[in-house]
């Protein structure tokens, strides 16, 4: 039997140590692409920017325009009926 059709229990153990290593590399990727995230933030609020309104745009960018002028209707509707 080889190393590629090793099975422990019913599962392939190679084909699952494999996944299990790409996803722990992919986590170690996503940690470091997290922190670059948090020095452009900090680099922006020591330069005077609003670091939550920053991430309410961001927000908003990723949404269609559908579903952008449904959330500025609704929160307009809601700002009226409490009369904000």
């Amino acid at each position: 039997m080889s190393d590629e059709n090793t099975e422990v229990g019913g599962i392939a153990a190679d084909r699952l140590r494999s996944l299990i290593e790409r996803i722990e590399r992919l986590e170690e990727e996503k940690k470091a692409i997290s922190s670059d995230i948090r020095d452009i933030f900090a680099e922006a609020k020591s330069a005077g920017f609003d670091v939550k309104i920053m991430r309410a745009v961001i927000k908003l960018r990723k949404m269609n325009a559908a579903d952008r002028d449904e959330q500025e209707f609704l929160l307009e509707t809601y700002r009226k009926a409490l009369d904000i």
